[in-house]
């Protein structure tokens, strides 16, 4: 299974709830499953894969590098199994609760691991698990909830959102679409569901706060394929997940909306929304200028072969794979959307480029955390209009660069002085929250960076508007048979609609670098 879920059997002490009966027959296909793969309690039998030693090398220290500081934490491991990430947990955290629900494996565990004061060993069935509320700083389980019916997945996340302290975080892995050991099965009873299945049940769930107006829900800081084994078995569809417990504001309409990423995908990129744009920009863009803007933007970075480059807000991926093409980069890829990302997959194969080229990850980047002097460059296309605190952002990547590294950005900014109504309105139905072309700089200056250029162009950014709104007209009977009448008229009106913006909404290019 990989390392187990903590499922089946309840403490003694403790009467259990009597289980529905079909959930009672999955427990025991579950239990008759893992007694046929635990006889030796081995690192092959608990991965269900014949080359497991190889595969742990490289995929452990991976999933740890995922992973938010947990020094002094309080730390709870679900599916401990024999203990393989156990024993670094345990090396740095205050406390670690590993549980199992097989009793070979726990043991092995606790064999392996016993002499480390700070763990606690519970044999015990996560859906019987019990723990007090806000307990733990980070729950980590590495295959886990595809043991686990729809109903009882559901419940488990509501019941670790109450255990996780506020601030605390949630990390999950899981085998998506279909297995990935391979050692033949009998019978297998594992749930290999969409990642998208688990996504919408992380920000689904949602508890009351302690504030009236409010409630803790998940919001996602990261989610990716395991590199390693798309390098070793060409699987992309094993998943990770990192969130975090953070208040919100509860609805008022009983929907579960409510997080950026909320919005991004269901309103604002929209898969129909992406395809639209794309139409427009051009295959594989969905900022401003398409293809164009991005070779004159690019050229000013000096790329040398080898680099990395941290893309901030990708898109569809037609900004790095340009990179990668022209220049011989690397390029970690990341956008909050995950319709965006999903459709970058696509259009990566489409364009024949491969995962050592370009990596793609959902990925908050007010919230992700990578190595200080990572990357040599980070870029970054009409984004951080988003992200509220832009010192704090721009102190990040001012720690993620290189030294000589350099930060390229074009961002959606607003004129000096007062704005119309309307437009106030667009901004605030938008979530934007827009700085002058000036303070933009001001802003990246106050980072630590130096080499400072802010330039307002809107000039350009009208120019790139006008071309595009002759280019749909000019495509209109294609547009209108692939989409719609109502999609055309929905563009064009969008198109004038921005350029009557162009008072109050400006169009910053940055460039800094990094001494």
């Amino acid at each position: 299974m990989g390392d187990i879920g903590a499922f089946m059997r309840g403490r003694a002490s403790r009467s259990a709830p009597e289980v529905p009966m079909n959930l009672q027959e999955v427990r025991e296909a579950m239990t008759e499953f893992w007694q046929e793969h635990s006889q030796e309690a081995s690192l092959e039998e608990m991965m269900l894969d014949t080359n497991a030693h190889q595969l742990t090398k490289h995929e452990l220290p991976e999933i740890l590098s995922y992973l938010p500081s947990y020094e002094g934490k309080d730390v709870v491991e679900l599916g401990a199994g024999i203990g393989r990430f156990t024993t670094t947990l345990a090396q740095s955290a205050n406390h670690v609760v590993a549980v199992d629900f097989m009793e070979k494996f726990l043991n092995k565990n606790r064999e392996l691991n016993g002499h480390q004061e700070n763990i606690e060993f519970i044999c015990e069935d996560v859906t019987k698990l019990t723990l007090e509320n806000n307990s733990c700083d980070l729950i980590f389980s590495n295959w886990l909830m595809m043991y686990l019916e729809d109903e009882e997945v559901r419940s488990l996340i509501r019941k670790k959102l109450e255990w996780i302290r506020e601030g605390g975080y949630l990390f999950a892995r899981e085998s998506c679409f279909s297995q990935s050991g391979n050692i033949k099965r009998s019978k297998n009873p594992t749930k290999y569901r969409d990642p998208s299945t688990y996504m919408a049940i992380f920000s689904m769930t949602t508890i009351p706060s302690d504030v009236e107006g409010e409630v803790f829900g998940f919001e996602l800081v990261l989610s990716r394929p395991v590199s390693s084994y798309v390098k070793m078995k060409q699987n992309h569809n094993q998943v990770i997940w990192l969130l975090q417990k953070l208040r919100r504001k509860a609805s008022t309409d009983n929907s579960t909306s409510g997080t950026i990423q909320e919005f991004l995908d269901n309103q604002q990129y929209s898969l129909n929304g992406i395809l639209r744009y794309e139409k427009v920009y051009g295959h594989t863009f969905v900022s401003t200028g398409g293809i164009e803007t991005t070779r004159d933007f690019v050229s000013r970075l000096d790329l040398q072969p080898g680099q990395l480059v941290l893309d901030v807000g990708c898109g569809i991926g037609g900004g790095a794979f340009y990179m990668v093409k022209e220049f011989g980069v690397q390029v970690l890829a990341i956008d909050l959307s995950t319709n965006m990302i999903s459709l970058a997959r696509q259009r990566a194969q489409e364009v024949g480029v491969n995962d050592d080229e370009v990596q793609f990850e959902i990925a908050d980047a007010t919230k992700r955390d990578y190595k200080p002097e990572t990357f040599d460059v980070i870029y970054s296309r009409d984004t951080i209009l988003h992200i509220q605190d832009k010192l704090a952002l721009f102190k990040q990547f001012y720690k993620w660069l290189k030294p000589g590294g350099k930060l390229f950005i074009t961002d959606y900014c607003c004129s000096d002085g007062d704005h119309s109504d309307k437009f106030k309105a667009y901004v605030n139905q938008r979530s934007y929250n827009l700085l002058s072309p000036a303070k933009y700089g001001e802003v990246i200056t106050a980072a630590g960076f130096s080499t400072v250029d802010a330039r307002d162009r809107t000039d350009l950014f009208v120019e790139c508007l006008e071309k595009e709104l002759v280019h749909l007209q000019s495509i209109q009977e294609e547009f209108v048979q692939q989409f719609s009448q109502s999609d055309y008229d929905y563009l064009v009106n969008g198109w004038k609609d921005k350029l009557g913006r162009t008072e109050d909404q400006r169009w910053g290019v940055f460039y800094a670098e990094k001494n």
